[in-house]
């Protein structure tokens, strides 16, 4: 019973990286939606999917008729579909139009359960032509397994450091940096312009566990390098605590003004329950973007009209706002034709767009589908935006630092667009870029395991 409260408190934590979240339920392992014939196009994306008659097979995992595409996620340990929903809706729609000329795609969920991350890489890596739109909590124990038999990688969602920017790996968002700080646009705005008197009182409290740990030493790196003093740093037991008077009452006798929060989001609404319970506001919270769900809402309850709770969503489009964006809007329609149960979540936007990526790349490619011209033509993506879904991305560099962000703030009415002054349709693309100087865990390179790119067939 301690090992699975620990490891429920270790997948809550790591899945704040990037704001997993979703609805319960069972998933499927197969998509290969036959939908009346519709038209490929996304967004400002024209031709994303069609028709076409490829002749023969010309890859692993590439038939005349199929592509097969791996779908990671942990959904039979944390019950979370967003991934296998993404696909779902995704496929649905790609071989309704004609799938990638004329080739149905056919997706596989690779369910790591947590634990089994480099057991399905390897399932993966005998089966698959690439993995789209997926993610693991401890995806770092499959990334050297990945490499080895040179399966590329379009992820919704990287969490552990060895694989966040690893090679062979497509991102189409900017979702997480191995050399940059990707909030510090976002809190830049916060000390400086939104709560200017709160950059010598801030406070972290972070979830104890190894991989949060190194997340909570480089957020303090590098918001101490722009200007904030922490006054409060702390942990949590990864499993959650029953109790967070303790922690309330250290936060208000020591006059912390802003907290930044690293952990399950339902833990944080249970801080703030207490904090406000003793009419303690904070002038900010950071949520993190692992907050940005219906859930939080529901159940930060009282709280979300007297705390100021905010998260930065990187470049991600919010959900709410789909009068801002025609992408959006479809995103919606397609989700309430093919997966209406379905919340769609942050990771769920990055997952779809993931898969849009590949799909333009591999349509990119003609009838000679292979892996070299699917990576070739990913790596070619330098404002890579999701057709509308996200800010404009460099896919795949590992030296392009952030320069969009976007903040969200939690209100009783929902999740709304804080004021945090956008300057380039709804981001603001004015970010510093910080370069960490501390030694940090580097990602695995194909070099590590005696492979390079001229191997890629």
């Amino acid at each position: 019973m301690k090992t699975q409260r620990i490891l429920v408190g270790l997948v809550a934590a790591l899945l704040l990286v990037t704001g997993c979240g979703g609805r319960s339920g069972p998933g499927t392992e197969e998509s290969t939606a036959t939908q009346s014939a519709t038209s490929g196009d996304f967004g400002d994306l024209q031709n994303v999917c069609g028709p076409g008659k490829p002749a023969a097979a010309s890859a692993q995992g590439v038939t005349a008729a199929e592509i097969k595409i791996g779908v990671f996620s942990d959904m039979g340990f944390t019950k979370n579909s967003e991934f296998v929903d993404a696909a779902q809706v995704f496929t649905s729609w790609c071989n309704a139009a004609g799938g990638i000329n004329g080739r149905k795609i056919v997706t596989t969920t690779r369910d790591s359960k947590l634990m089994e991350v480099r057991q399905r890489m390897l399932d993966a890596c005998r089966e698959d032509f690439a993995l789209v739109g997926g993610g693991s909590a401890l995806d770092a124990l499959g990334a050297k397994e990945r490499l080895s038999c040179l399966l590329p990688d379009f992820p919704g969602q990287i969490s552990q450091q060895q694989n966040v920017q690893s090679d062979l790996q497509y991102n189409a968002s900017a979702s997480a940096y191995v050399n940059y700080f990707q909030y510090t646009g976002y809190y830049k705005w916060l000390l400086q312009e939104a709560h200017p008197g709160s950059a010598g009182a801030v406070g972290m409290i972070n979830g104890d566990s190894p991989v949060t740990k190194v997340m909570g030493e480089k957020f303090a790196e590098a918001m101490r390098a722009g200007g904030a003093t922490f006054i409060y740093n702390d942990l949590y037991p990864a499993s959650g605590v029953a109790d967070w008077t303790p922690y309330a009452q250290t936060l208000k006798s020591k006059g912390v003004k802003g907290l930044m929060f690293l952990g399950d989001w339902r833990q944080l609404a249970k801080l703030e329950d207490v904090l406000t319970g003793m009419d303690y506001k904070l002038d900010w919270i950071d949520a993190n973007n692992s907050a940005y769900n219906k859930s939080f809402l529901e159940t930060a309850g009282r709280s979300l009209s007297f705390q100021n709770n905010y998260a930065d969503l990187g470049g991600t489009v919010p959900a709410e706002n789909p009068a801002a964006s025609s992408a959006t809007q479809q995103l919606l329609d397609l989700y309430e034709k093919h997966a209406p149960q379905a919340d769609i979540t942050m990771a769920a936007m990055r997952a779809f767009s993931a898969w849009l990526l590949f799909a333009k790349s591999a349509g990119s490619c003609g009838d000679q589908l292979t892996r070299a011209c699917l990576i070739a033509a990913a790596a070619k993506e330098t404002a890579w935006t999701g057709g509308g879904l996200n800010a404009p991305n460099v896919v795949g560099d590992r030296e392009t630092p952030p320069k969009c962000f976007n903040v969200v703030q939690a209100t009783p009415e929902g999740w709304k667009p804080a004021d945090f002054k956008p300057n380039q349709g709804q981001f603001r693309c004015d970010v510093p870029a910080y370069r960490y100087i501390g030694a940090y865990d580097r990602p695995f390179t194909l070099a590590d395991v005696g492979k390079s790119v001229s191997d890629v067939k």
